[in-house]
């Protein structure tokens, strides 16, 4: 089977403009980033990666994860990850709770602490499951946010310019913790931002839109 994420010729269109024509295969652990200005088509084609494309919008060509079509999968069953910029935990939820509600389906419930325990550790947050997510530091956020989508056992990671939002030494940390743990559980990124820094930091393939 091949693996990783494959953008097969994919080309998205709203009237007669075309924001998105685009065809590569992103490798287990991989990166590409996708730039632009606002407007030219960076969340579009997320979306469409998705199945969240919203009316008005044209699409061809197909997305293929580890060698199957997603076309009629549907959203909640195509094992793809998303950060965004902002790291949407529930405030009503511990931090405990808000990772629990990242794993699949099944285990008992020591199992699942358990795992929860790990994720936490990984990051260094050992002993973070009962914190009220008001009192984390931003760069605590962006960890558990993470590992919360890392839980959902997804096969691709989409990154939604998910470190405009931190100063830059946080960034910095943020964003090589993000790629370095995507890495070593073999995982395709697709990331999208406006900023050349990122695309620098990341490495790996570079495609601009709206040129």
């Amino acid at each position: 089977m091949d693996r990783g994420l494959t953008l097969d010729q994919v080309r998205i269109s709203r009237g007669s403009w075309t924001l998105v024509d685009l065809s590569c295969t992103i490798p287990p652990g991989g990166v590409l980033t996708v730039m632009g200005p606002s407007g030219s088509g960076k969340s579009t084609l997320l979306a469409f990666i998705t199945g969240t494309l919203a009316p008005g919008f044209r699409a061809t060509g197909r997305v293929i994860l580890n060698g199957q079509d997603l076309a009629h999968v549907p959203t909640d069953r195509r094992r793809i990850g998303l950060l965004f910029q902002d790291d949407l935990l529930f405030p009503h939820l511990s931090v405990g709770q808000n990772l629990a509600f990242g794993l699949r389906p099944g285990g008992s419930k020591p199992e699942r602490a358990a795992r929860i325990a790990a994720a936490l550790s990984e990051v260094g947050l050992a002993g973070f499951e009962s914190r009220d997510p008001a009192t984390l530091s931003g760069g605590q956020k962006a960890r558990v946010s993470l590992m919360r989508t890392l839980l959902s056992e997804p096969c691709a990671l989409l990154l939604d310019e998910p470190f405009s939002g931190l100063d830059p030494a946080l960034r910095s940390q943020i964003r090589a913790l993000v790629l370095q743990t995507a890495q070593r559980r073999g995982l395709p990124m697709l990331l999208v931002t406006h900023d050349p820094e990122d695309a620098d930091a990341v490495g790996g393939l570079r495609v601009m839109l709206g040129a």
